[in-house]
C-alpha cells in the first residue's frame, strides 16, 4: 500500500459505548452536552418522580459544561467522558485531545527548516506541567511516531483541584506535516488514590485504547 503524500483529515478511536464525545472546536458543545443529558436520562424509568430527578439532572449538566469549560481553556479539540448506564457521569476519568503545533522557524534561505530530532521535539513538547514522572517511552501509533509520559499531578487547591490524578499523554506525530502532532491525554483520580488499582487498570484500558487508534483521510 502507497503511503499518503497529503495530512489526514481526521482519526478513529473504537470507544466503548458508555463513553461520549464532545466536540469543542467544530460543532456545538453546549448542545452535545443537552443531547448527552436528555439521552442519559430517557433510560430512567417513567414511575421515578420528576422532582427527583430534576436536581440530578441539573448537576450532570453543570458537571459536563464544566469539563467542556476546563478542555477549552486548554485549547481541547474533543472531549471523551465515561457516563454511567444510571445517567450518571464519571468525571473522575477524562480523555482530552488536542493539536500541538512546533513553533515556526526558518533556515539560512528564509525557507522552513526541517526538524532535526523528531523524537527530541516530541519529548519536548509531551515534558513540563508539573507531577512525578512514573514512565517516558517512545514508539509508534498506526505506523507513526509517538511518544507517552506518564505520571503524577499532585493536588493543588489553590486552584480549585482536590485530589492527585494519574495521567498519561500520547504525542502522535501526524504524516507528511513535520509541525503538527495529535495529542491525546488521559487523566484518573481512580478511587481517591492515582496508584491505586483502579486507577492502574483505567491505565492498562487506556493504553489498550490507543491501539486502535487510525488515521483517517476522508
Amino acid at each position: 500500500m502507497a503511503e499518503p503524500t497529503s495530512p489526514p483529515t481526521g482519526y478513529r478511536l473504537l470507544l466503548p459505548s458508555d463513553w461520549v464525545q464532545i466536540p469543542l472546536r467544530k460543532g456545538d458543545a453546549e448542545q452535545a452536552v443537552r443531547e448527552i443529558v436528555a439521552s442519559a436520562f430517557a433510560r430512567v424509568p417513567a414511575d421515578v418522580p420528576r422532582d427527583r430527578l430534576t436536581p440530578l439532572r441539573l448537576e450532570l449538566e453543570r458537571g459536563l459544561l464544566a469539563a467542556v469549560a476546563d478542555a477549552r481553556k486548554a485549547k481541547a479539540l474533543e472531549l471523551y467522558l465515561p457516563m454511567r448506564l444510571s445517567g450518571e457521569v464519571n468525571l473522575g476519568a477524562s480523555i482530552v485531545v488536542s493539536e500541538a503545533l512546533l513553533p515556526s522557524r526558518s533556515g539560512p534561505s528564509g525557507a522552513p527548516a526541517p526538524v532535526s530530532d523528531p523524537a527530541e521535539v516530541a519529548v519536548q513538547l509531551i515534558s513540563g506541567g508539573g507531577g512525578t514522572d512514573l514512565d517516558l517511552s517512545s514508539g509508534e501509533v498506526d505506523g507513526a511516531l509517538a511518544v507517552r509520559r506518564e505520571r503524577v499531578v499532585p493536588a493543588d487547591p489553590e486552584r480549585g483541584v482536590e485530589l492527585a490524578s494519574r495521567r498519561v499523554d500520547y504525542l502522535v506525530s501526524v504524516p507528511s506535516d513535520t509541525s503538527r502532532w495529535f495529542a491525546a491525554a488521559f487523566s484518573t483520580i481512580g478511587a481517591g488514590d492515582p496508584k491505586d488499582d483502579l486507577a492502574n487498570a483505567l491505565v492498562e484500558w487506556f493504553d489498550a485504547l490507543m491501539t486502535t487508534f487510525t488515521w483517517s483521510w476522508t
